[in-house]
């Protein structure tokens, strides 16, 4: 199974990882799943940590990289049709990157691993990472 971490998701494996329900601990921790983080959910920790609304021990462009490698994380690339398909989503949700993310799962067939209860209002498989 592929699954792909909300923003969040990710950061609380990294800083909070009690926060996170055991399910979404042992995926995230099992090398033989295959686990990615989307390049939006890069861009997103980027512009929070540019706008001190996120404080990461090291810049975000080494420090992303470095510990979704140690992780066995996958990057996951955006691309156009990705982008596009976000134009067919419902709008029950406001935030662009989780919106990029669902298009994401969608397309890419993948479980979305997440906090957030919107989530549950799209066509997409969840993992729910909450406890």
């Amino acid at each position: 199974m592929r699954y792909l971490l909300d923003t969040n998701v990710w950061l609380w494996s990294v800083f909070e990882p009690s926060r996170l329900s055991g399910k979404a601990q042992s995926v995230i921790a099992d090398l033989g799943q295959e686990v990615y983080l989307s390049a939006a959910s890069a861009w997103e920790i980027a512009i929070k940590s540019g706008s001190g609304k996120l404080r990461l021990p090291e810049p975000p462009a080494t420090y992303v990289p470095r510990r979704t490698a140690e992780q066995g994380i996958r990057p996951l690339a955006v691309t156009h049709q990705h982008a596009l398909a976000v134009s067919g989503l419902p709008p029950h949700h406001r935030d662009p990157f989780d919106r990029l993310l669902v298009a994401q799962s969608n397309l890419e067939n993948m479980v979305l691993i997440a906090s957030d209860r919107m989530f549950a209002r799209y066509p997409v498989d969840v993992l729910w990472a909450g406890p």
